[in-house]
């Protein structure tokens, strides 16, 4: 099997589209995956599964069919074979291999669909609140590593837009959205501490666990304070290409803050009516959790 690398229009907010079937493929538990030339469909990522798949509908000659699911698939150079999300052996862009976007269709269709024009609709609803999440996750994100700057007593190498250590990528353990928040998950082991961070007390900074409620206080005050800036966002696209690297930029009132992201996004901030994130740390001190939650307008 040879095809093209998927082109692609999520990036720039796009939820509808039309295109030619290039392959059909049957999947596990009799459903069936539909490739494109083209798509508005945000797949997930089978490297960094953070986001979730889009769902909506393919119609063919006037016959709507749901799609339930939508994967990351690859063609083997070697053997020509089409593989699948976690089947993929290798990282996302890997040049030797071609990238799609695989529609999961509950089961096969009644005719094969190879060659045929296809009109393709994004669930817009479900696709606007987890673009939200995803927005709200990256600020959360700048938010936190400016709140947390004065635990860090080195520079550890890393430092976001507006020069504050990177803890939010330094620490990240996993990150996952969903459409009413995201999810984020970091690791305070010894790794981190070898860095720079300390969760301990030291001279006048009192514990993390003791100073949580001031730290989410200081980071709900900033993000309050970005969503009634109504910033504008958007994300950077070098190319059509599933593949392409992409980043998410937002003009913020310190600045433009960029982050790389294959996700989808709000197009302003005043698209939201709040966000704020609850901040919870482990009972032994090793993990901190953020739950962000916008609220759309």
């Amino acid at each position: 099997m040879t095809l093209p690398t998927t082109r692609v229009s999520f990036p720039g907010g796009a939820v509808t589209g039309e295109s030619t079937v290039l392959a059909g493929h049957p999947l596990g538990d009799g459903r069936y995956g539909v490739v494109t030339a083209e798509t508005p469909f945000h797949p997930l990522d089978h490297t960094w599964p953070d986001q979730p798949a889009d769902t909506g509908t393919l119609t063919v000659d006037g016959v709507e069919l749901a799609v339930v699911d939508c994967l990351t698939g690859a063609v083997d150079p070697e053997r020509g074979e089409l593989l699948v999300g976690a089947d993929i052996p290798v990282r996302r862009g890997d040049e030797a291999w071609s990238w799609l976007v695989v529609h999961v269709l509950a089961e096969a269709p009644a005719a094969p669909l190879e060659g045929r024009p296809v009109t393709l609709a994004v669930d817009a609803e479900r696709r606007a609140a987890l673009s939200a999440s995803h927005t709200g996750c990256h600020l959360l994100a700048l938010a936190l590593n400016a709140a947390l700057a004065p635990r860090w007593r080195k520079d550890p190498g890393r430092a976001d837009a507006f020069g504050n250590p990177d803890f939010d990528s330094l620490a990240m353990a996993s990150s996952v959205m969903d459409t009413e928040a995201s999810t984020d998950v970091y690791r305070l082991g010894k790794s981190l501490r070898k860095k720079g961070f300390t969760a301990d007390a030291a001279d006048d900074l009192p514990a993390l666990a003791d100073a949580l409620s001031a730290i989410t206080a200081e980071v709900n005050e900033r993000l309050a304070a970005w969503v009634a800036a109504d910033a504008p966002v958007r994300v950077e696209v070098p190319g059509p290409e599933l593949t392409a690297r992409r980043r998410w930029h937002c003009e913020l009132p310190a600045g433009s803050a960029d982050i790389a992201c294959g996700g989808t996004h709000l197009h302003r901030l005043g698209q939201l009516s709040a966000l704020e994130t609850e901040l919870t740390l482990s009972a032994d001190g090793s993990e901190l959790t953020a739950v962000t939650r916008p609220k759309r307008i």
